[in-house]
């Protein structure tokens, strides 16, 4: 009799296992229905197509940045991502913070605007395409 009170208790228990594991399943497909259908973008509205979120934090006051993905291949601004990742690590939600002062990650992002406009400029109308680095880099 012990044993089939036992026996019964085990599928008792693994009756609500399993249901507990299907409402997750149910509730996980019905989540990605609904990402798929409006989106699972957390992006906030002023990081536009093809630009990225940073903020620097070190001795002043933290600054947000939204800067264009060009701006990746700068090799001053490469450095401070290692840095961040020695600092911070990978596991980060959110902007990308990177461990310099606000106004030195300004300089670094105005020289790679001024680069990249000397790299665009137009030989037959004497102007560049690049805007200035204020209308580029938004902070606030």
């Amino acid at each position: 009799m012990a044993k089939l009170n036992y026996r019964k208790n085990g599928i008792v228990k693994l009756k609500v296992v399993a249901e507990m594991l299907h409402k997750s399943l149910s509730l996980k497909k019905k989540w990605k229905h609904k990402e798929a259908r409006h989106g699972s973008n957390n992006v906030p509205d002023d990081v536009k197509e093809g630009h990225f979120a940073v903020v620097a934090e070190h001795g002043e006051e933290p600054r947000r940045f939204v800067v264009p993905l060009s701006y990746l291949t700068h090799p001053r601004f490469l450095m401070l991502l290692e840095q961040a990742a020695e600092e911070y690590g990978f596991d980060h939600k959110g902007a990308l913070t990177v461990p310099c002062c606000p106004s030195e990650l300004e300089r670094i992002l105005a020289d790679e605007q001024q680069q990249q406009g000397q790299e665009r400029e137009d030989p037959n109308a004497n102007v560049t395409w690049a805007t200035s680095y204020e209308a580029m880099i938004q902070s606030y």
